[in-house]
């Protein structure tokens, strides 16, 4: 049965994505995310069948939560100080509540259209670039020299259906469908 890697994001808007991007300043070690793909994952699916798809298309289109404004800021990394960096990100503050309820409404669609979810605590954020042992005190200096660093506020105005095929240059994404946000049923 052939099955598809599937995450639902939102699309950061061009400026957004621009401005992220000018913090990719070359560091050894450090693999930075093309500008197109930067986005903020709400949840990824991982594989899904074909005949599921179908399913999770129509119960996302139920999902019903007013547009919000979502900061960029708050630059990190995973894993914890405590050992060495492996992604660099940002996040979106201290977020919305809508963002949250978006999160809780797309989990209630999916598990309605029968996928099992992973229980992991929801962290926001954008994935930056992805850094190797070696360069954690360059990781180190490059987020204090950006300590400060924030994007624009954007508009949510929808949310998107992406799939994932992994490449040994990384992963690219295409969108499958995008669902506008509205408290209207």
């Amino acid at each position: 049965m052939s099955t598809q890697r599937l995450f639902v994001a939102l699309t950061l808007p061009d400026a957004v994505r621009g401005v992220l991007a000018s913090t990719g300043t070359p560091i050894p070690g450090v693999s930075w995310t093309r500008p197109e793909q930067l986005h903020v994952t709400l949840r990824f699916l991982g594989d899904v069948a074909a005949d599921q798809q179908k399913a999770v298309l129509l119960r996302l289109a139920t999902v019903r939560v007013e547009p919000f404004i979502l900061p960029v800021e708050g630059l990190s990394v995973f894993p914890p100080p405590n050992r060495p960096p492996s992604v660099l990100w940002i996040g979106v503050g201290s977020g919305h509540p809508r963002l949250f309820q978006l999160r809780q409404r797309l989990d209630d669609a999916l598990i309605a259209a029968g996928l099992q979810l992973d229980v992991r605590l929801f962290h926001p954020h954008v994935t930056l670039g992805r850094a190797t042992e070696d360069a954690a005190k360059s990781v180190a200096h490059w987020l204090h020299v950006h300590r400060e660093f924030s994007a624009p506020p954007f508009r949510v105005e929808s949310f998107e259906l992406y799939s994932s095929e992994l490449h040994p240059s990384g992963a690219s994404h295409t969108l499958i469908r995008s669902f506008p946000l509205t408290s209207k049923p």
